[in-house]
C-alpha cells in the first residue's frame, strides 16, 4: 500500500497498537479516523493529535457497526484504508463462572466484528487496503487466553481467504502480525517486559515500504515461520 495521502479508518485507535498506528499514519501525511468505546479515551487522542477525527462506537454492537459505516459513506467516503485493529483479551479458565461472558465479548469483537466491518466497507468504491491485526499467538496457543488465540487464529484464516477474494476489485489486504507488546492488552502489567510498540510500528512500516503482506515482527516472524516441531516445542514451554 502507498504509506502517504490516503484516508485511514483505525478501530481501537486510541490505546495499544491502533495508537502507536494512528501516530505513525500522521506523520506518514494521513488524514486518520479512530473509533473507539470510551469517549474519554478519544479525546486524549484528539488532544494530542488535532487532526485526529475520532468517532465514539461500540463494535460488539451490530447497530453501531452499522452506524459507523452509514457515518463514514456519508462524511468521509473517500476512505481508502480499515485497519481492523480493536481487539480484546481475556486471561481465564474454563471453569470460571464467568468465562461463556468473556468468551462471547471476545468472539465479539475480535471475530464478528472485522467480519462484519469488511463485508460493509468493501461497498465503499474508494477502499483499496484492508489490514487486519491478528496475532503471533495465531500459530501457537497460550492455554491463559484460550478464546482470545482462537480468535486470532480465525482472523489470520480469514484474511488468507479475503486476500484471494477481494483480488479482482483490487483490494489489497495485508495482515499485521503482533507479538506480545507492552500494552495493557489483557490487563495493566501483564506485557511490561515485552518489546515497545514503537519498535514493532517501525518494523512493519518498513515492511510495508516493502511491499509485504504478512507483517512479523520478533515472536510472531518466528512463529509465522516455524516448523510443527517448533511449534509443538513453543506450546510446551507457554503452557508447562
Amino acid at each position: 500500500m502507498k504509506l502517504s495521502n490516503n484516508t485511514i479508518l483505525i478501530t481501537g485507535g486510541a490505546t495499544g497498537i491502533g495508537l502507536g498506528l494512528t501516530e505513525r499514519f500522521i506523520l506518514e501525511n494521513n488524514r486518520v479516523i479512530v473509533c473507539g468505546r470510551r469517549e474519554s479515551a478519544l479525546r486524549e487522542v484528539k488532544n494530542k493529535f488535532p487532526s485526529v477525527i475520532t468517532k465514539v462506537c461500540d463494535l460488539s454492537i451490530e447497530a453501531e457497526r452499522n452506524e459507523l459505516y452509514n457515518w463514514i459513506a456519508e462524511n468521509h467516503p473517500d476512505l481508502n484504508v480499515l485497519v481492523n485493529n480493536a481487539g480484546i483479551q481475556h486471561w481465564m479458565h474454563l471453569s470460571d463462572n464467568d468465562f461463556y461472558t468473556k468468551a462471547t465479548s471476545e468472539i465479539n469483537i475480535n471475530v464478528i466484528a472485522p467480519v462484519h466491518l469488511t463485508s460493509l466497507f468493501i461497498n465503499l468504491k474508494s477502499l483499496d487496503t484492508i489490514i487486519n491485526v491478528t496475532s503471533g499467538l495465531a500459530f501457537v496457543q497460550l492455554s491463559k487466553v484460550p478464546v482470545y488465540c482462537a480468535t486470532k487464529s480465525f482472523l489470520h484464516s480469514f484474511t488468507y481467504s479475503l486476500r484471494h477474494l477481494l483480488k479482482s476489485k483490487k483490494i489489497e489486504v495485508i495482515e499485521m502480525i503482533p507479538p506480545a507488546l507492552n500494552t495493557d492488552l489483557g490487563g495493566k502489567g501483564l506485557h511490561d517486559g515485552q518489546p515497545p510498540v514503537s519498535d514493532f510500528i517501525n518494523s512493519v512500516f518498513q515492511q510495508m515500504k516493502e511491499e509485504k503482506h504478512e507483517l512479523t515482527f520478533g515472536f510472531s516472524e518466528i512463529m509465522a515461520k516455524a516448523t510443527p516441531e517448533v511449534i509443538k516445542a513453543t506450546y510446551e514451554k507457554m503452557n508447562p
